[in-house]
């Protein structure tokens, strides 16, 4: 029996067209994936759904009645519940004050009620929690529990999650689908974003959109990954990397007893010591949060204190849009936004236009840069096209090092593949590189020597060749060699 139903949904910004006549039928009871690239419109389609946006065209229909979701109140009247990405909680607050916030205009609350009623709820649904807890004390794994938790007080049915997995360590994405599979088995059906091959065939539909399209809808068991990577970019796309042995060189970066506070003055990296040397990947596997950005900060800042003599360093920071790019200037501009002030670019402090758009051409052919032309603002790219025009500006110049902070967050697998095989060409040159992901399976393939850090340490580091998924996942969640 079809839970939702939707229609011809067409929904468009000005002349793009983001959802193109959209018919997608989800059944009760299952754990349906929408799996597309960036920009294909995954996110403006649960937007819709969660009442965030309006369709130009189009009818939803809740268990066979067609239904407007003019708000989010109104979605969560329907019993639709959005589980973000990036979680919704008040750190400060307990779980019990996190799922009740706003449900309550009664002034005298009985809290002690209430943390029995998420009591109830989290045993129900086998999510044990201590309703006391402050948030901020709670992993993350048990964070997202209480997301989950928060919807299914507000009685909701229908289960959007997006993207669930990307902080969580292996073990908790296991529990997760566990979760996730009794919610359906108790009548719930669960909506999954994601752009993970092997989280996405654990469910038990997949839909995949291109440019605003349905593609196809098919059961799990009737396709695989190799087939969904092709069928949501349109091409062939190797999921193997093809890493060549190479000589490895001098040492590059070295970093000995390394210690870094934060402006509280508490520890965030502790003791940490490494080498990178030339034609080598050392990566940095870990959850989000356990120092890893406070590392790269500390290295990047001074970079020439942790080498014997001054090298080109390339620097993929952690946030494209942040740190990496300025959205209002355009391509050419951004291509150039640390050699402005050098030759072709500037003579006489005077920019020289002609360099700079022969520049952009040839990097957008060479990085397979997709826009109209160089002068397009980098906001209205897609991020996997945001995220090459980085690359190609830190890697101009043929770095010694390149440190890459989460080169591959939030793209999809053809944007995965162009980001790592351009790393892997600055290797066999001879670059030394420091890959930073909380994308285990990536970190492995990528990789030469795999350093695992929790709590600000490293507490392993393993040669990549004869490690394995579930080795690094125990020491990313603070386990023992």
């Amino acid at each position: 029996m079809s839970y939702l139903r939707l229609e011809n949904i067409t929904k468009k910004f000005g002349t793009f067209i983001a959802n193109d006549n959209i018919n997608i039928s989800i059944e009760s009871g299952t754990i349906h994936a929408i799996l597309g690239e960036n920009g294909a419109g995954k996110s403006t389609l649960m937007n819709i759904i969660s009442g965030l946006y309006q369709p130009d065209n189009g009818q939803i229909y809740l268990q066979n009645k067609p239904v407007k979701i003019a708000s989010s109140d109104v979605a969560i009247k329907l019993g639709i519940g959005m589980i973000h990405q990036h979680f919704m909680l008040i750190p400060q607050l307990t779980v019990t004050e996190n799922i009740i916030l706003g449900q309550s205009k009664n002034i005298h609350l009985n809290i002690r009620q209430k943390q029995a009623e998420v009591i109830a709820l989290s045993q129900t649904y086998n999510l044990e929690i201590d309703p006391t807890a402050k948030v901020e004390d709670l992993p993350v794994g048990i964070q997202q529990r209480v997301e989950i938790l928060k919807v299914l007080y507000r009685q909701a049915k229908l289960l959007i999650l997006d993207e669930p997995t990307a902080v969580l360590t292996p073990i908790e994405v296991k529990s997760l689908i566990l979760i996730l599979r009794q919610l359906a088995e108790r009548g719930h059906t669960i909506i999954f974003i994601s752009h993970k091959l092997e989280e996405v065939i654990k469910c038990d539909t997949v839909t995949v959109l291109r440019r605003g399209k349905v593609i196809t809808t098919t059961k799990t068991q009737q396709t695989t990954p190799q087939q969904l990577a092709e069928l949501m970019v349109g091409r062939q796309v190797s999921l193997c990397l093809d890493k060549q042995p190479v000589a490895k060189g001098e040492v590059i970066l070295s970093v000995k007893n390394l210690h870094v506070k934060d402006n509280r003055g508490i520890a965030v990296v502790r003791n940490v010591s490494f080498e990178v040397r030339a034609g080598e990947v050392l990566g940095v596997a870990g959850v989000d949060g356990n120092g890893q950005s406070e590392l790269v900060d500390s290295i990047y800042r001074t970079p020439y204190s942790y080498m014997s003599r001054v090298r080109r360093v390339g620097y993929i920071p952690e946030d494209r849009q942040k740190t990496g790019l300025i959205l209002r200037f355009n391509i050419a501009q951004n291509l150039i936004l640390k050699a402005f002030k050098n030759q072709p670019f500037s003579r006489r402090g005077l920019l020289q236009q002609d360099a700079i758009k022969t520049n952009a051409v040839s990097a957008m052919e060479e990085f397979d840069i997709r826009a109209p032309d160089v002068n397009v603002p980098v906001s209205q790219l897609s991020g996997g096209n945001q995220q090459k025009i980085v690359l190609a500006r830190e890697l101009a110049g043929e770095p010694d090092l390149i440190i890459a902070m989460q080169p591959t967050r939030g793209l999809d697998v053809g944007a995965i593949e162009a980001v790592q095989q351009r790393l892997l060409a600055q290797r066999e040159r001879g670059a030394a590189i420091l890959y930073i992901s909380t994308e285990l399976e990536e970190v492995i393939a990528i990789s030469d020597r795999i350093a695992v850090m929790y709590k600000g340490e490293f507490v392993g580091i393993l040669d990549a060749a004869n490690t394995t998924v579930a080795e690094i996942g125990w020491l990313m969640g603070g386990g023992k060699r």
